[in-house]
């Protein structure tokens, strides 16, 4: 029996991820595709079993936190969002209904913005670590991904955010468009111009992205350099829009490593300094920052 404290756990749309912890210490770690998009809400339990039943000690309540698309509506239980002005956690996690009683399972809410319209699920974690890592930090954070997410922070509170989808359009259009012809590899050269390209135009990036194509056919465009060019051309479209959220800010980056060095280095060609820390180290410290909003009672787990 591994020593364990409490369960970490970020669950995403496609992805679910769990952590045995000691303390704020990682003391071991699973994973599998049990995402909520293709779970049922009376299968989550199960799924969250699947990884980590074998740590749970015997006649005892072992807490659980849990952050991302499992708080959402079609999750385990609706974790009601939080409007902006806000602080990034805030009492009131939500507890989620469990058969088995040696789970005792809380979600950590969303944040939301009335104007323009805007949510954020998961993200508020990262959020809540970085900045209890960082006390009194004000700035902007960029986080990559499927939807990146600009998030202005001040005071301890989260102002204001944005999204774009700028993962989920590189997906679409390099497997799913007609691009999909002349995508393969990478191509760093092609990714600095296409980062100039969508950053100096961002209206003429549709004709930008045919002209993919066309290049390819007439051509040879290098397919990695199509590639790479497509992900600087969305990436760069994406700062033109943020431009209002970086410029003249401290900007920190949270993401996984390969895709946030993409945007550092599209940010150092704009002349703007920016920190890159890991997501994964900022949502489990959101996490232990959560769970240091339990009731003794439920951090500490009782006996069955």
């Amino acid at each position: 029996m591994i020593p364990l404290d409490w369960i970490a756990v970020d669950w995403g749309t496609s992805h679910l991820r769990v952590w045995a912890m000691q303390g704020d210490t990682v003391q071991q770690t699973a994973q599998s595709d049990q995402g909520m998009g293709v779970l049922a809400r009376d299968a989550f339990e199960g799924a969250l079993l699947a990884l980590v039943e074998d740590w749970l000690p015997a006649g005892r309540i072992t807490p659980v936190l849990a952050c991302g698309m499992v708080g959402s509506r079609q999750g385990w239980v609706e974790a009601r969002y939080r409007a902006v002005p806000c602080t990034a956690l805030a009492d009131g996690l939500t507890r989620a209904p469990t058969r088995d009683l040696r789970l005792s399972v809380h979600v950590v809410p969303g944040i939301c913005q009335a104007q323009p319209a805007d949510v954020i699920r998961g993200e508020e974690t990262q959020v809540a670590g970085f900045l209890a890592l960082n006390h009194g930090w004000d700035g902007v954070l960029c986080l990559p991904g499927t939807h990146s997410k600009w998030v202005h922070v001040s005071a301890g509170e989260v102002v204001s955010f944005q999204t774009f989808l700028t993962g989920e359009m590189f997906a679409l259009l390099s497997s799913q468009s007609v691009l999909r012809h002349s995508m393969a590899g990478w191509d760093a050269a092609g990714f600095a111009d296409g980062v100039q390209q969508g950053f100096d135009r961002p209206d003429r990036m549709m004709a930008r992205f045919f002209a993919l194509r066309a290049e390819g056919l007439l051509h040879g465009l290098d397919p990695g350099t199509a590639r790479a060019r497509l992900s600087g051309l969305l990436i760069g479209a994406e700062l033109a829009a943020a431009k209002p959220y970086w410029l003249g800010q401290r900007v920190a980056l949270l993401g996984a490593q390969a895709l946030s060095d993409l945007y550092a280095q599209a940010l150092s060609g704009l002349s703007v300094p920016v920190t890159q820390l890991d997501a994964t180290e900022m949502t489990l410290a959101g996490l232990s920052a959560a769970r240091a909003l339990l009731p003794e009672s439920e951090d500490r787990g009782c006996v069955n």
